[in-house]
């Protein structure tokens, strides 16, 4: 059994193809895929997928509700409300994806920071865990984080691609670490191979961010170049190359750190 922690299942390649795409997913083992919510609009998509496909894939899809840092900009006083009447549905799970994303600054950093701490209030205020986004905005993240850090229940760091010392911060927090196709990338992630065997086995859970982030280590790679869940297993399997665990070990763990993380059922 596996356990997809963050794919964005709303996204328009996966249009006309979801009941094909889970049932690939469960025969590949993947048993429960959590949707992500990225605006108020996306979030709404993934809560109305998980109770579309409901009755035929009964306790298979989750969500979580926030707003991403490149949709900061349209944070208003509406939006904690309506995040938190979709955080009262039992599909979802976690308040995000929320975060910082200094790279494209889509939403200026001010808009970004605004946004980000209003959903660690309401991720205090619910005690739900964060799905939480950094990218090339480490040190003011962890700033942030750090002075939260005692109210908010849990938060695990969707898609890590930093470097050790980022790493070993954002450990030094409590906080747990999601590993993407990013690994498998022979070009862009050899750093986060040499440095995924410093994760606790006990904090690290796996997804593909589909459609997004294609294991390359995959032969052949589809020709559509679209990530989906049932790929999680070659994510795994790079992740082992590179630790002393087996796939069926880490596969194990993970999926007990993500059913424990999220209360899943």
């Amino acid at each position: 059994m596996l356990i997809d922690i963050g794919v964005n299942l709303s996204n328009q390649q996966f249009k006309n193809r979801i009941t094909d795409v889970l049932t690939r997913a469960l025969s590949a083992g993947v048993e429960k895929i959590i949707l992500t919510g990225t605006s108020i609009s996306e979030s709404r998509a993934a809560v109305a997928l998980c109770e579309e496909y409901q009755s035929q894939f009964p306790n298979m899809l989750y969500a979580t509700a926030g707003i991403h840092p490149h949709e900061a900009n349209s944070w208003d006083t509406a939006s904690y409300r309506s995040i938190k009447e979709l955080a009262s549905h039992s599909a979802v799970v976690a308040i995000g994806e929320t975060g910082l994303d200094f790279n494209r600054n889509l939403s200026t950093p001010k808009e970004q920071e605004v946004a980000f701490e209003a959903q660690l209030e309401l991720s205090t205020e619910l005690q739900m865990p964060l799905f939480l986004h950094e990218r090339d905005a480490a040190k003011r993240q962890l700033d942030i984080l750090t002075h939260h850090r005692e109210s908010i229940s849990n938060a695990v760091i969707h898609c890590f691609t930093g470097d050790k010392k980022t790493l070993f911060s954002y450990l030094d927090l409590d906080l747990y670490i999601g590993i993407t196709g990013w690994v498998c990338d022979e070009r862009r992630g050899l750093e986060l191979q040499k440095i995924i065997k410093n994760i606790p086995l006990n904090r690290l859970m796996v997804e593909t961010d589909a459609p997004y982030l294609l294991p390359r280590n995959m032969t052949p790679l589809p020709k559509n170049r679209r990530n989906e869940p049932a790929f999680l297993e070659y994510i795994v399997r790079c992740i082992s190359e590179h630790r002393e665990e087996s796939e069926e070990v880490i596969s194990k763990m993970t999926t007990a750190t993500a059913l424990e993380f999220f209360e899943l059922d």
